[in-house]
């Protein structure tokens, strides 16, 4: 099978997860780098991404890796946990151990979504065979010979071959020449003798009792897996150690110890014992000092003489291995159990004789003395020093490829072969367990998926065209340039103006701009902006993710800028929220109308936390001689101008951009808050109502304009309008995810507190419809006060309490606001209703920070009267109301002043 010539072709030699991993990240490297590129993947499997390891269906066997370590993506951790989420596990954590199976199927489930989203530029191609050798040919390229007969050209080759066989060199002869001596245990059929009952018969064959030689991970999942009752599972190593467990609950996250750089192995060794002595010492626990080596485990490695390796791998090597490659809690509970009813028994020593018996069984001799007798002796040892398979062995016999430091597998310089002489000989890579010799931790997810992507950047690197920095980039409606061509960046346009216009439509926009151009950062930043900000079915993190990656590739410097102001937004790890990155961004960049959107708390975007009304205003400004006369500052500074309670001049501007564009969402919404806030409620409803009808029939926050009439139609006291509006526009199915909360959860909370809503209120269908990630792990504060008032609304203090957990390690603006406002919300469903004032009354002052409108915050207040009023502090709730009948005329405020007074 020879792909087109004019193509280059890169071999994949192996498809579990190192192949996979490789393909993945070859596909969507040359996808963002617009390199035609032909993968072959060369595997009898019959489903790429399983392999040894993932393959068996034992719900048993789970990861020895908690789900949030096992992603595909190094700069994207969560993304497996997300997949199963996606996939039927919806309550799954990050610190939950999932099915080897089902790593499997995620595995594949990602390479065939990168196979599709390059497609057009990168072809995979499936060879169900085994390639058994591979040489320079004549015209410089390599030639794969395959078990089938046939042979595969290709440019360069990854060998992603696994861990190399175990040799069984360690048994007795008996033993090896016995039909009871299983070599491979993961081979198809291989434990079909030793998985038979034991119970079943004399006549079934020999007695079922089991010797497993090891006592790895590989033993473990064995020993799970070939436990009946009736059957003693033996197990023996050297050592006798068992894996450590993981901890029941997340270990503490510990810095790595200053001094690693030492010149002796000695003095590493001491450096070493005396962290992990802090580790005991401060955490009670072991793990926090060994998992903070990770990241520095290959260069100690490699700083060590061969010498001291040696010395390492014999007085340390094993106990090495059991503390850092551990098993599942679940896993280790059963082992536990199983050890407790002596059906699993652990030995120390090794196989000193093996004599086959007439009725099947093996009497094997430890070096201890003792004596067992077996039906079965599986070789759990564990790989072994290098690969031995036959593509091996003729790169061994040309001297293509050498045995690795301390003979571990293979020589290899940042994953390339090397031969006899040290040099890299022809394109021919390895990733994985094969580069042990030179890297010691190497056969885990962690660190596989970064010599992937590293691997697809090398191989990509001689490929990738300069870009051409002469050439005229197409631009944005404003005239930003955009790095991208043409037909992504007229995609990219289209979704800017949804946006600006607050139309439906800007995701698919968008997201047909990263399609067309897989490499355009500022694309996939704004699908990240949209999903953690409006609720756009976005999966963030992997947008976000896609854009950093993007922009380090290909971007200009105000691409870059803006990613990282979207990065800071999203992940909320600054002080500030990223707010001083974004205003940063639009001092140098004022026409960027994406940031100067996010930054105004307007319908879109619930803008920069603590962000003065004057500042924000004065922004805005500074920022319109930039778009030329364009309606989309006018509509921003007509909301401004409202929020400082000039509705005079806010309806002037907002006139203004809707004269220039009659569907510009933001001066509609502009204009409603004026009606509110002035209490022109009759007007306000008229007017909105026939613009929805009209130009908003297409506005992507419907909802939002429907909720603006529902509160006109409230402060009329018109209960049954308002009624008819919540199930005509906002009932649950009209309207979902984080619109749900913010217009329909609130708008029933207020509809239930003012006497404007009997009977069963429908808040546990609102919430039903809203993913639990959002209510209960919301990414803003904004969001964050919505959820409370929704589950308040419901009556739910589990989840509310859940809430409150997630605030106080969140963002300081949830810490300090939310938190309070979840106790003060809890409070109020409890029926302690001073407690709940006195909560309510000291946020209001700071409720500003949460983002969004004052009409949308004013919720608050008016729980703060229910709980006044509830409270029997009828004098309190009698000046708070005079103060929101000084704000504005409303018929319901002045009904419920009526009852307060008679």
């Amino acid at each position: 099978m020879n792909p087109a010539r004019g193509r280059h072709t890169v071999a994949i030699v192996g498809a579990g997860a190192a192949g996979t991993l490789t393909a993945v990240h070859l596909c969507e490297t040359a996808a963002r780098r617009r390199t035609a590129l032909d993968v072959v993947l060369v595997d009898p499997a019959p489903e790429a991404g399983r392999g040894t390891a993932y393959a068996t269906p034992d719900p048993r066997h789970r990861l020895n890796v908690p789900a949030g370590g096992m992603s595909c993506y190094p700069d994207d951790p969560g993304h497996f946990t997300r997949w199963l989420c996606r996939h039927g596990e919806p309550d799954v954590r990050e610190t939950d151990f999932a099915t080897r199976y089902r790593y499997g199927a995620y595995l594949a489930d990602t390479l065939a979504r990168a196979i599709v989203h390059a497609h057009g530029t990168v072809a995979v191609h499936r060879l169900r065979t085994r390639a058994e050798g591979c040489a320079r040919a004549l015209d410089g390229r390599l030639e794969l010979r395959l078990a089938d007969g046939g042979s595969l050209s290709a440019d360069s080759a990854v060998l992603a071959t696994g861990p190399a066989a175990t040799t069984g060199d360690w048994a007795p002869p008996g033993l090896r020449a016995s039909e009871r001596f299983v070599r491979s245990p993961w081979a198809p059929g291989a434990l079909d003798g030793p998985l038979a009952d034991p119970a079943a018969g004399a006549d079934d064959g020999p007695p079922g009792d089991v010797l497993l030689v090891g006592t790895g991970l590989t033993a473990v999942d064995l020993a799970l897996g070939l436990d009946r009752p009736g059957r003693t599972v033996h197990a023996l190593s050297r050592t006798g150690l068992l894996p450590q467990p993981h901890a029941l609950s997340p270990a503490a996250e510990m810095a790595a110890p200053e001094g690693l750089d030492v010149p002796t192995l000695a003095a590493l060794r001491r450096t070493v014992y005396r962290h992990i002595g802090r580790a005991v010492r401060v955490h009670g626990d072991w793990r926090p000092a060994l998992d903070s080596l990770r990241p520095h485990t290959a260069r100690l490695w490699r700083s060590l003489t061969p010498t001291e390796r040696a010395a390492f791998l014999e007085r340390e090597g094993a106990l090495w291995n059991t503390h850092r490659h551990r098993m599942a809690p679940t896993t280790a509970e059963s082992v536990a159990r199983a050890r407790t009813a002596r059906r699993l028994r652990v030995h120390t020593g090794r196989i000193t004789g093996a004599v086959p018996r007439p009725d099947g069984t093996v009497l094997v001799t430890f070096s201890n003395g003792l004596h067992i007798s077996v039906g079965w002796v599986i070789d759990c040892t564990g790989p072994g020093p290098r690969p031995e398979d036959p593509l091996w062995r003729s790169l061994f016999d040309t001297g293509a490829a050498v045995p690795g430091p301390l003979g571990l597998g293979v020589a290899t310089r940042d994953g390339r072969l090397l031969d006899a002489e040290g040099r890299c000989g022809p394109p021919v890579f390895t990733l994985g367990a094969p580069r042990r010799g030179e890297l010691w931790e190497t056969t885990a997810v962690p660190e596989i998926r970064v010599q992937a992507a590293d691997l697809a950047a090398e191989l990509l690197a001689p490929l990738t065209p300069r870009p051409r920095t002469a050439r005229r980039r197409p631009a944005d409606a404003h005239g930003l340039p955009l790095s991208t061509h043409a037909d992504a960046a007229a995609a990219h346009r289209t979704g800017l103006e949804r946006v600006l216009k607050v139309r439906a439509g800007a995701e698919a926009s968008f997201a047909r701009a990263v399609a067309l151009d897989p490499g355009f950062a500022l694309g996939h930043a704004a699908l990240a902006l949209l999903g953690h900000e409006c609720g756009a079915d976005v999966d963030v993190p992997r947008a976000l993710a896609d854009a950093r990656r993007c922009a380090r590739e290909r971007a200009d410097e105000r691409e870059r800028s803006f990613v990282d102001v979207v990065t800071r937004r999203v992940r909320g790890d600054s002080p500030d929220g990223g707010a001083g990155a974004l205003l940063g961004h639009l001092a140098t960049h004022p026409a960027d109308a994406l940031a100067l959107a996010a930054a105004v708390p307007t319908i879109a975007f619930s803008g920069i936390n603590d962000l003065d009304p004057a500042y924000a205003l004065g922004l805005v400004e500074r920022a319109a001689p930039a778009y030329d006369g364009h309606w989309f500052p006018v509509s921003l500074l007509a909301f401004l101008r409202q929020e400082q309670g000039r509705y005079d001049e806010a309806t002037a501007l907002a006139r203004d951009a809707l004269a220039a564009e009659p569907a510009s969402g933001h001066a509609v919404h502009a204009l409603a808050h004026v009606h509110y806030e002035s209490g022109a409620h009759a007007a306000g409803r008229d007017w909105l109502d026939a613009w929805v009808s009209g130009h908003g029939r297409g506005a992507v926050h419907r909802a939002h304009f429907s909720w603006h009439i529902a509160l006109h139609e409230l402060a009329l006291d018109d209960p049954a309008a308002v009624r008819r509006r919540w199930f005509a526009q906002l009932a649950p199915g009209r309207v979902t995810g984080v619109r749900a909360l913010v217009d329909s959860g609130s708008l029933l909370w207020r509809a239930r507190l003012s006497d404007s809503w009997r009977g069963r209120v429908p808040a546990a269908d609102v919430l039903d419809s809203v993913a639990r990630e959002i209510v209960e792990r919301p990414a803003t504060a904004f969001t964050a006060l919505h959820a409370a008032v929704a589950l308040t609304a419901a009556g739910d203090l589990a989840a509310l309490r859940r809430l409150r957990d997630h605030a106080a390690g969140a963002d300081p603006v949830q810490r300090e606001v939310v938190v309070p406002l979840c106790e003060a919300f809890a409070a109020l469903v409890e029926e302690r209703f001073h407690e709940a004032a006195r909560g309510l009354d000291a946020l209001l002052p700071v409720l500003g920070r949460v983002g969004g409108s004052a009409a949308q915050r004013e919720v608050v207040e008016e729980t703060l009267l229910y709980a006044l009023v509830a409270a029997g502090s009828c004098e309190a709730a009698r000046r708070l109301l005079d103060t929101r009948l000084d704000r504005g005329h409303a018929p319901r405020d002045r009904r419920l002043m009526a009852q307060l007074t008679g």
